[in-house]
């Protein structure tokens, strides 16, 4: 790949050394000033946009879409299609997240941010991921899937293969890419033995329902039922995860910030707008123009891409006030952050993972005294795409 070294305004996105903090270079975009910092052609073929306006009507609008897919054989979720496949497999997946519904899982995500913090706590030091951030909500999305707790543990390795997948598939090197795949199938065959024992004797849970859609023959596949149910895992705990754990981290290196908010524990909903907009987990995403498209007075042709920078959008200074700077009173601001996107493919999690970052990130500024970071500090993870500590040394007391 060919990066214009020319240009220093245009990093590499790709330099794992940006991924522990990339709004430096965020904040270089934006300072470039005029058009080149809305919209630019990259020197690595996409266009490429760091603008919250730019990235926000992109995502609205129904001349991008996802690229279209080689036939493989692989049968996709309904993230990576277009209507109307996308339209109908969607549709069934959003009865499981009404707000109802949602706000129903409210004591159960309660009881399960204080049963982890009392395990945690009994130590001096201990790993937020491990012990916190990643098992709530495992435990929530596993439950609302009907997986059996026993099978937690087998689909850890899996669920991290597909996450590191999300990035681009050129960026992976092969031994990456086979596992990856191999997590596919073990995901597809996991899912599949699943279904049919729900067939044999339904519960009350998602999968249950949805088998009971795929045996009416004409809305889910057997295929798409697993892609399905594989997709909804993942992306139920995975961006979560990050939310918490990158919100922990934020309120631990602003201590005056935390203080305020463990005040004020009823400004939780702001509290957890305002860490999405700081420190998203999902960093940039690509859109394909589905037909010529005008944005910012330029053609974008049929075919070509346009990365997204969300972590950057989020940090405009067109938008902002002051958007580098973590102020959890900022409020209604915030909340025009696109940590979940915009759109067709506004992320179908969000009002789930919104609430179980409002009680874990209240739980935690509750309930841990003197909070502080661990002397070896966090460990990011490797993903491009999804960003977050995978190592979060917590010191309290």
């Amino acid at each position: 790949m060919s990066l214009d070294t020319e240009r220093p305004e245009e990093f590499s996105l790709f330099d794992p050394r940006r991924r522990v903090d990339p709004y430096p270079a965020y904040a270089a975009l934006h300072a470039v000033g005029g058009p080149e910092a809305r919209l630019r052609r990259t020197a690595f073929g996409p266009w490429l946009s760091p603008s919250h306006g730019v990235c926000a009507q992109v995502l609205r609008d129904p001349a991008f879409g996802r690229a279209e897919q080689p036939d493989d054989g692989r049968t996709r979720s309904f993230l990576a299609l277009n209507p109307p496949d996308h339209t109908r497999l969607r549709r069934l997946a959003a009865k499981a997240f009404t707000p109802r519904l949602v706000e129903a899982l409210r004591p159960r995500i309660e009881r399960l941010a204080d049963e982890l913090l009392d395990r945690a706590l009994r130590e001096p030091e201990f790993d937020l991921v491990r012990e916190f951030a990643h098992p709530l909500p495992v435990i929530v999305i596993s439950e609302l899937l009907g997986v059996p707790a026993e099978d937690r543990d087998r689909f850890a390795a899996w669920s991290q293969a597909l996450a590191r997948g999300i990035d681009p598939e050129f960026l992976l090197p092969p031994e990456t890419l086979a596992v990856l795949d191999a997590a596919r199938a073990e995901f597809d065959g996991y899912f599949r033995e699943l279904a049919a024992r729900r067939r044999a004797e339904p519960a009350a849970d998602l999968l249950s329902a949805l088998v009971a859609v795929c045996d009416e023959g004409e809305s889910l596949s057997e295929a798409e039922l697993t892609a399905t149910c594989t997709l909804l895992l993942i992306a139920g705990h995975e961006t979560t995860v990050n939310l918490i754990a990158n919100g922990v981290l934020a309120l631990l290196r602003h201590p005056a910030e935390l203080a305020w908010f463990r005040a004020h524990p009823e400004a939780a909903p702001q509290v957890v707008e305002e860490l999405l907009r700081f420190d998203p987990p999902v960093q940039l995403t690509m859109r394909t123009a589905l037909r010529d498209a005008e944005v910012e007075g330029r053609t974008v042709a049929a075919g070509e891409q346009v990365l997204l920078l969300l972590g950057a959008a989020n940090r405009d200074p067109a938008v902002f006030a002051e958007p580098d700077r973590l102020d959890l009173r900022r409020s209604a601001e915030a909340e025009r952050h696109l940590a979940f996107g915009l759109g067709i493919h506004f992320c179908l999690g969000a009002s789930l993972a919104r609430l179980e970052g409002q009680i874990a990130l209240a739980a935690f500024a509750r309930r841990v005294a003197a909070p502080r970071l661990g002397d070896a500090g966090p460990v990011h993870r490797e993903n491009l795409i999804l960003r977050g500590p995978a190592v979060l040394p917590v010191r309290h007391g």
